[in-house]
């Protein structure tokens, strides 16, 4: 089998973390290329992996020893990076969330359909093995019928890197929703089907972030606080979204006034329920007879990265033939309800599509 040739567009985070390790994992690729604006970076991955680097994706659109990309850069260069690419006919797996705003993710499809090729976006739950056991339970109707989802994201005080790039509007697109937010709502549309959203209403609070200099924690992830910085996204979020199926809550916040942590989704059904503790296990919640059951599931996870990368390179190889279940056509209901909920707060209405 001939190794199809990647590029990794963005070493930062996620790239060293989860796509390098992955695709070097494997046999049937190599990992050819490396690019990022801080050049340091992609030359230690180079370094790393035995490929090449610079500085410029744009000098490597049309090269013919690459075949696919990971784009795993800022939301703000999530179009423009994926459509270059599949425009100059290589397969694209892009980061969530698909890009800074809808209208970015639907130019982004539009060039997908135009061009044939595969894009992909890094919805990892769709991989995870208690979200894919969780979803087989709700097609096969063990729960009955899935009425209400609930899900949660919460955190005492946790913005990141507070002053940079993830609460500056103009590069991440938002704050909690579309950083944290997208994960909960995705796996919840996947678990129920893709229902297509009918309403939502929302509000976005921008409010314990606002102070930087007089913000307090305890540890910042993609810190330390920049003091002269922006920030100007929503620290905190509540939304409610009527969709063909269930009714979707959603409650989240980066920081909050309030020391616990939660990181759940609830699916309620009237045969039974399931809580999935967020990247960990879930029990389920029904009768038997009139007594009441309570079932923890055990089970061997897979590592939902691996399984991403071997899904995208699968559907690489198949050449249009095999779709994705991270196929943007899918994702895209994704940031359809994250736009709406931006949207609903600023107009103070709820949104009806």
């Amino acid at each position: 089998m001939e190794k199809l040739k990647i590029a990794v567009i963005g070493c930062g985070t996620i790239a060293n973390a989860a796509h390098i390790p992955a695709y070097a994992k494997r046999d049937d690729c190599e990992l050819a290329w490396f690019c990022d604006i801080i050049g340091e970076r992609a030359k230690t991955a180079a370094e790393a992996h035995g490929g090449k680097w610079t500085t410029d994706y744009k000098e490597l659109l049309n090269r013919s020893d690459i075949d696919a990309v990971s784009v795993c850069t800022p939301n703000n260069v999530h179009a423009p990076i994926s459509i270059g690419f599949l425009k100059a006919g290589k397969d694209v797996l892009c980061e969530k969330p698909a890009a800074l705003n809808y209208a970015q993710a639907l130019e982004m499809q539009k060039a997908k359909n135009e061009t044939g090729r595969v894009l992909n976006i890094g919805v990892c739950n769709r991989f995870n093995t208690a979200v894919n056991i969780i979803e087989g339970l709700i097609n096969s109707g063990s729960l009955g019928e899935i009425y209400h989802v609930y899900a949660s994201f919460r955190s005492h005080r946790s913005i990141p890197g507070l002053g940079g790039a993830f609460t500056t509007k103009e590069i991440a697109g938002g704050g909690a929703l579309i950083d944290w937010g997208v994960h909960f709502i995705d796996l919840v549309m996947y678990c129920c089907g893709d229902p297509e959203p009918k309403t939502v209403s929302g509000e976005a609070f921008c409010k314990l972030g606002k102070n930087i200099k007089g913000y307090a924690y305890k540890n910042m992830w993609a810190g330390p606080p920049l003091l002269d910085g922006v920030y100007d996204v929503e620290d905190s979020v509540s939304a409610l979204v009527r969709t063909a199926g269930p009714v979707i809550t959603i409650h989240g916040a980066w920081a909050q006034n309030i020391g616990v942590d939660e990181m759940l989704v609830d699916f309620m059904g009237d045969k039974g329920g399931i809580r999935l503790q967020y990247g960990a296990g879930f029990k389920i919640y029904s009768t038997t007879g009139e007594a009441l059951a309570t079932t923890e599931i055990d089970f061997n996870p897979d590592n939902q990265y691996e399984e991403e990368i071997d899904d995208f390179l699968r559907t690489s190889r198949a050449k249009g033939t095999v779709k994705s279940r991270a196929d943007i056509d899918n994702a895209i209901i994704t940031s359809k309800i994250i736009q709406a909920v931006y949207d609903s707060s600023d107009a103070k209405r709820e949104i009806v599509f």
